[in-house]
């Protein structure tokens, strides 16, 4: 596990940022992870008396870490998979939901983002663009020329928003043929109802401006009630105005 911590000038002096150094640390991502995930959100994860949202990928991920400087707490946290990671798991998190195939080529290269989340009472901006900041610094690090993950929109409406974030993203951002996925447990899209242009979640609509293209249908998953996009971010597409804005 990488045990550099990432530092700028330009973290706000509330927070600090930080890769986990050792288990204990990643435990105390597990546990918001859990308080967000099943707790706030009604997710089902494993042992719900664990209190801890944890699976076989997280000992092979760096785990990006927001502490709260005054109290020591972490209000929020993102896992990153490098594609050597990825290789002794055995395969990509994403690859439980979408056939990544025509992907194969882009593996050597190839990082994943996932589990982001960040506390509720924390959720002011500061520690998202806190969590932006040290993913891009990690990620320039390590020299990873593509960057993917599954972003989550919520089903209580039964998927119609879900699928009309997705049309409307597959018009402007939809990722060339050689990079579609294929959902192994595809949301019914034309079913839905189409006449509803709901606001595109601002964690995805972050991403898009990024560069991230949306590469195939969402893929519906159950243990969370969301229906999934996958992205797909080249990192010689990333919008630098648009990054630097995020992070100030």
């Amino acid at each position: 596990m990488l045990q550099t911590a990432l530092r700028s000038e330009a973290s706000p002096s509330r927070y600090a940022i930080a890769l986990a150094r050792h288990e204990d640390e990643v435990r105390e991502a597990q546990q918001l992870r859990y308080r967000v995930f099943a707790q706030e959100m009604g997710a089902r994860l494993g042992d719900p008396g664990s209190g801890l949202d944890e699976d076989l990928y997280d000992a092979f991920c760096d785990h990006l870490l927001v502490r709260e400087r005054e109290t020591g707490e972490v209000v929020g946290t993102y896992r990153i998979l490098s594609p050597e990671a990825a290789r002794r798991a055995g395969s990509y998190y994403s690859e439980q939901e979408f056939d990544l195939t025509r992907l194969h080529f882009l593996r050597p290269a190839m990082a994943e983002l996932g589990r982001s989340c960040v506390h509720r009472e924390h959720r002011s901006g500061a520690v998202i663009n806190l969590l932006w900041l040290g993913l891009t610094q990690y990620l320039k690090q390590h020299g990873h020329r593509y960057v993917i993950g599954c972003a989550s929109i919520g089903m209580a409406d039964g998927g119609h928003v879900a699928a009309s974030v997705y049309r409307q993203l597959a018009q402007v951002r939809g990722g060339p043929v050689e990079w579609r996925v294929t959902p192994r447990n595809p949301l019914p899209v034309e079913a839905l109802d189409q006449g509803v242009r709901p606001l595109v979640p601002p964690l995805i609509k972050g991403y898009v401006r990024l560069g991230a293209y949306v590469c195939g249908e969402p893929a519906w998953d159950p243990d969370f009630n969301t229906a999934d996009l996958f992205l797909l971010l080249p990192m010689k597409e990333l919008n630098a105005a648009y990054a630097q804005r995020l992070t100030r």
